[in-house]
């Protein structure tokens, strides 16, 4: 698996949670403190997040990291 193989996992995984939790992409920038088009690049895997980041989005979803990665 590439990088960017990676990163687009990852944005899988995050929206295939986000939305099993009935959260909106906005929504759960907010949550995070990103900017939600932030957000949807990071969905996309257009963004190779920072690991701080990372956790920020797994403490909004209430998920341990290694269930996005």
């Amino acid at each position: 698996m590439t990088t960017d193989d990676r990163m687009i996992a990852f944005g899988k995984r995050v929206r295939e949670v986000r939305k099993g939790k009935g959260i909106s992409q906005e929504k759960l920038a907010e949550m995070a403190g990103i900017d939600r088009s932030y957000m949807g690049n990071i969905e996309r895997g257009e963004k190779n997040v920072t690991l701080k980041k990372a956790y920020e989005v797994c403490d909004a979803l209430e998920v341990d990291i290694k269930d996005l990665i």
